[in-house]
């Protein structure tokens, strides 16, 4: 039990708050600010690194995540003063994966090449949308041609580099958001994430639409249609699904996020962030304050923990199922028995095949394409007593 991380490796996300706007459908932990000093959160980032280490002695650090809010607005001094300590801290592995999230609006050619010198080896970029109206109404804040000026530096800059978009947008048909795909694949790209629109209650989007003001989202059944012609598309362009919204080329994968779906160990540093860590044979849920200033001063109090909670092994396997049946390559349910101490349920499991909702391969059970727009169902089902 104590080294069922390591099938999943080990990671360290750090969480940058700010940002220049807060999209409307945006529910992550983020915030505006005109004034930062990139000083204190350094040595907060550092002070945090320096508290967390000896716990996680010996380990390989596998990844690192810049993620936000909007991490392009770091320093690159900030962002190489982090790799920097993580790598005094931990022996890294030699195809070590460091990722930054960028917005186009915060790009220029030196601020990349400052964080490629800091040791950034991937971007992931937030572009959204194709379409000047859309990302008007999405609230960004930059336009089309920004984006792909700013696609066009982080591919000089660097080798790997993906970008997000969103589909079922208002007003948006199968046709458009099947065009702006393959309009996407166009640009070279190795890896996309693409993301339903989802409605949030505490987003701008979500009191909106509470309120009947948030008209032209597509019907239920077109939105199903765009995610089986996003499989379909991406797959014919060589960027197959590998995880429920993440396509990628072969080997182009996001290693870290793969440390969440294949359920690893993951150390998560900054305001809000979430982690799992293994110490002395027990699994951990940790979260941190919420708010930057309270984070801060958390931090300079002597931890940025707000929460430190052990994970019962049920609980685990829960975990376990929730991520791993995320991805094509599926769930080890010889992994699900022993975390659980019981296999999945065998009546339930082949209701499910029969529905041609999973499939089975030797020890390995993964969601169909057919399973795959209803998993959450799935999961409910499977993991019901």
């Amino acid at each position: 039990m104590t080294d069922d991380w390591q099938q999943g490796g080990f990671g360290l996300y750090v969480h940058w708050p700010f940002c220049q706007a807060k999209c409307p459908y945006c529910d992550f932990n983020s915030h505006v600010s005109s004034q930062i000093d990139q000083q204190i959160w350094i040595d907060a980032y550092l002070s945090e690194l320096s508290r967390t280490a000896p716990a996680l002695s010996g380990r390989v650090l596998n990844t690192i995540f810049f993620g936000g809010g909007t991490p392009s607005l770091m320093d690159p001094e900030t962002v190489a003063a982090v790799i920097e300590a993580a790598r005094k801290h931990w022996p890294v592995a030699n195809d070590l994966e460091i990722t930054l999230e960028a917005n186009p609006g915060s790009v220029e050619a030196g601020r990349f090449a400052g964080f490629r010198d800091a040791g950034v080896s991937r971007i992931s970029m937030g572009i959204q949308s194709l379409n000047d109206d859309d990302l008007r109404r999405l609230g960004r804040i930059h336009t089309v041609a920004e984006a792909g000026a700013a696609f066009d530096i982080a591919r000089k800059c660097f080798d790997r580099v993906s970008f997000d978009l969103i589909y079922a947008r208002q007003n948006q048909t199968l046709e458009d958001w099947s065009a702006e795909l393959t309009q996407a694949l166009s640009m070279a790209v190795d890896h996309l994430s693409l993301y339903q629109l989802t409605i949030e209650d505490g987003t701008a989007f979500g009191d909106r639409y509470a309120r009947g003001k948030l008209r032209g989202l597509p019907e239920d059944d077109t939105a199903a249609d765009m995610y089986l012609a996003t499989q379909d598309i991406c797959a014919r362009h060589g960027l197959p699904a590998y995880e429920v919204s993440n396509h990628a080329h072969p080997g182009s994968e996001s290693r870290h996020n793969l440390i969440y779906w294949r359920y690893g160990d993951y150390l998560g540093i900054g305001p809000g962030a979430h982690g799992r860590l293994t110490i002395d044979g027990q699994r951990y849920a940790t979260e941190t304050y919420r708010m930057p200033g309270e984070w801060v001063k958390a931090v300079k109090s002597g931890s940025g923990d707000a929460l430190r909670t052990p994970l019962s092994t049920a609980e685990q396997a829960e975990e376990y199922m929730m991520m791993s049946m995320r991805l094509s390559q599926g769930l080890d349910t010889a992994r699900y028995t022993k975390l659980s101490g019981n296999p999945i349920d065998s009546h339930k499991l082949s209701q499910l095949v029969e529905l041609g909702m999973v499939e089975q391969d030797g020890a390995i059970l993964r969601a169909t394409i057919s399973g795959r727009p209803v998993l959450n169902a799935i999961l409910r089902e499977l993991m019901v007593d």
